[in-house]
């Protein structure tokens, strides 16, 4: 697979598990106190991260430097915690990523993806 096919390909796998997030947060309910009691909240949540980030290393290298506004080693490295700590990621963090940095990854892969000519 070429490199730009590559990347269009895992954005949309970036966007789907974004997605994944916001309908987990539906489910369960948009309130840090309800993510920070429930495991099965926290650990669905923590894989669709977990996911992002495996894809992310995926991204070509030309890719992840001409869109270097988006923090691409950060989300990586937030994968290799999520799937290295064993039950000690802080809640309150991944509540932020959640409610945050979530949304605008989703909205920039979005963005990306309706305008392909951007994606070199």
């Amino acid at each position: 697979m070429k490199p730009l096919n590559r990347d269009i390909h895992i954005l949309e796998h970036i966007v789907s598990y974004c997605q994944q997030i916001e309908d987990t947060v539906a489910r369960f309910g948009n309130d840090g106190s309800i993510f920070s009691s429930d495991p099965i909240y926290r650990n669905a949540a923590a894989l669709c991260i977990l996911q992002i980030g495996e894809l992310v290393g995926k991204l070509s290298e030309e890719f992840r430097s001409q869109h270097s506004s988006i923090p691409w080693r950060q989300i990586k490295a937030m994968r290799n915690i999520v799937a290295h700590s064993y039950g000690t990621v802080d809640p309150e963090t991944t509540w932020e990523i959640i409610q945050y940095d979530i949304p605008k990854l989703k909205e920039y892969c979005v963005s990306l993806l309706d305008a392909p000519a951007e994606i070199t």
